[in-house]
């Protein structure tokens, strides 16, 4: 496990704090640029529902007038805090756990890097556990941001963060909070195992030509691994908009296969890929932002080892000068 330069808190709390860093340093990552992001990202899952309800397709220019002109430019920023709550829930814990996992067997094997295949196997599980954790703050958000595009009298019009995951426990049961779960934890296995793994490895494979740690190579890293996270869990991301916009007063599909059929049936496999451009400019530069800041964190923390003991004065060389005097 990596040691990190907590001299800012008591000695005696260093020991207990440095296991979660790896945590608190993914969700401060996550959220920063979920902040950034949030607009692009609100017009990703906007086109996703007009394709899915309109049988159509809309550019994102377009969309971004429909929005601009009907709901006005503090609706790009609606259901921040349930994608601020999400990062801190799913962000939080896979690259805290990503990173964790992964210091702790770099550490067992006395080696600076780990195989790709362990790489792989340890995005894929850290994305299924994170897709979990942060799937109820997930289908807040999504609800929220779609619930502008139906009809006035099937509107929920959802407050906030909290209000929405009150009415949907209280409307739909506490279990509908992880409704198009298994889509989402695909999707986060997905982009996980396109995102973590290939970071690394690209870090790896760009040491040989770039200086290690700069800037340029952690920012061509990521975005190696921003273009695999897109490409990997798009489809599955469109599926999971698909099922979680859903709500108990009309159901659309009978199930996730249903949802992949008719989709599929009525576009192609074009459907899934409907948003590719938005989803691209939504993803790749907050994986992009997100692995750079971690990187960015952990470096600063990292500057020098922290003493968890302080070492005692030495007594010795004191007397000396004492007799000397």
């Amino acid at each position: 496990m990596s040691d990190y330069n907590l001299t800012f808190l008591p000695p005696k709390a260093r020991k207990y704090v440095n296991p979660y860093v790896p945590f608190v340093l993914g969700g401060l990552s996550g959220c920063t640029s979920t902040m950034i992001i949030q607009p692009i990202d609100m017009v990703k899952v906007r086109i996703q529902v007009y394709a899915a309800t309109q049988r159509g397709s809309v550019s994102p220019f377009t969309m971004i007038s429909m929005i601009f002109k009907n709901e006005g430019m503090l609706s790009f920023y609606k259901g921040l805090d349930a994608a601020c709550a999400r990062q801190l829930l799913y962000t939080t814990t896979r690259l805290g756990l990503f990173r964790s996992l992964s210091d702790h067997i770099k550490a067992k094997n006395n080696t600076k890097t780990i195989p790709f295949y362990q790489k792989c196997c340890l995005s894929m599980f850290c994305g299924a556990v994170g897709a979990m954790v942060g799937n109820p703050a997930d289908l807040a958000l999504v609800r929220m941001q779609s619930d502008a595009t139906v009809t006035a009298d099937q509107r929920k019009n959802y407050t906030s963060l909290f209000n929405t995951i009150y009415r949907i426990i209280k409307e739909e049961g506490i279990l509908n909070l992880w409704r198009g779960s298994l889509p989402t934890v695909v999707r986060a296995v997905s982009l996980n195992l396109g995102m973590l793994s290939s970071f690394d490895q690209s870090k790896e494979v760009l040491a040989k030509y770039i200086k290690e740690g700069t800037l340029l190579h952690t920012c061509l890293s990521s975005a190696v691994a921003g273009f695999f996270a897109v490409t990997f869990s798009l489809p599955f991301d469109y599926v999971k908009t698909c099922m979680q916009k859903q709500n108990q007063r009309g159901t659309a599909y009978k199930g996730i296969m249903d949802c992949i059929i008719r989709n599929y049936s009525e576009g192609g496999i074009l459907r899934f890929y409907s948003s590719y451009a938005t989803y691209y400019v939504r993803v790749a530069p907050h994986a992009m932002l997100t692995l750079i800041l971690m990187d960015t964190f952990t470096k600063f923390l990292k500057k020098s080892k922290p003493t968890l003991i302080p070492k005692p004065p030495p007594k010795v060389e004191a007397k000396v000068e004492q007799v000397a005097e």
